[in-house]
C-alpha cells in the first residue's frame, strides 16, 4: 500500500452520506479510501475534518484528499496543501492541470451525488500540465514560507 493510491476522506456530519458513497466510487475504480470520518450526524466542526485530512496529504500518507462540508468552503490553511472547492466537472479538471491541486472540496448542499462523482472522476483522471504551471504552484508554495 503506497500513498499513490490512497485518498483522505473526510467530512462534517452533513456529508457523511456522500463521503461513503464516494469512497465507494473510488475503491472501483482501485483507489484505497482512507475515510477519517465522522462516522455520527452529531454537529461537529467542519474545520477539524479538513485539517485531519488535509495532514495525511501534507504528510505523503495520502496522495489526494477530498473533503465534504455543506458548501464545501470549510478547508483550512495547511503547509503543502492546494485545495479547491468544486461544484462543476471543468473547475475539477483545471485545478489538477493548472494548479497541480492535491486535495478537492465539494459542498452537499451545492451539488448532488451523481455530479459530485463525476467532479471526483474529473479531478482524478486529470493530469497536472507542468510548464508555465509550475512555475506559478512554485510562487505559491513560497508564498507559504
Amino acid at each position: 500500500m503506497t500513498a499513490t493510491n490512497r485518498i483522505a476522506l473526510s467530512s462534517d456530519h452533513a456529508a457523511i452520506q456522500l463521503r461513503q458513497a464516494i469512497a465507494g466510487h473510488i475503491a472501483a475504480q482501485g483507489w484505497i479510501a482512507v475515510d477519517i470520518g465522522p462516522t455520527t450526524p452529531e454537529s461537529t466542526h467542519y474545520p477539524k475534518h479538513g485539517e485531519a485530512a488535509a495532514r495525511l496529504v501534507a504528510s505523503g500518507d495520502c496522495r489526494f484528499g477530498i473533503i465534504l462540508c455543506g458548501t464545501g468552503q470549510g478547508i483550512n490553511k495547511v503547509k503543502g496543501i492546494r485545495c479547491g472547492v468544486c461544484v462543476d466537472t471543468f473547475s475539477a479538471r483545471m485545478i489538477r492541470q493548472h494548479n497541480d491541486a492535491n486535495m478537492l472540496s465539494i459542498g452537499v448542499r451545492v451539488v448532488g451525488e451523481g455530479l459530485a462523482l463525476d467532479i471526483v472522476d474529473a479531478f482524478l483522471t486529470a493530469r497536472f500540465e507542468g510548464g508555465r504551471h509550475a512555475t506559478r504552484v512554485g510562487m505559491i508554495e513560497a508564498l507559504e514560507g
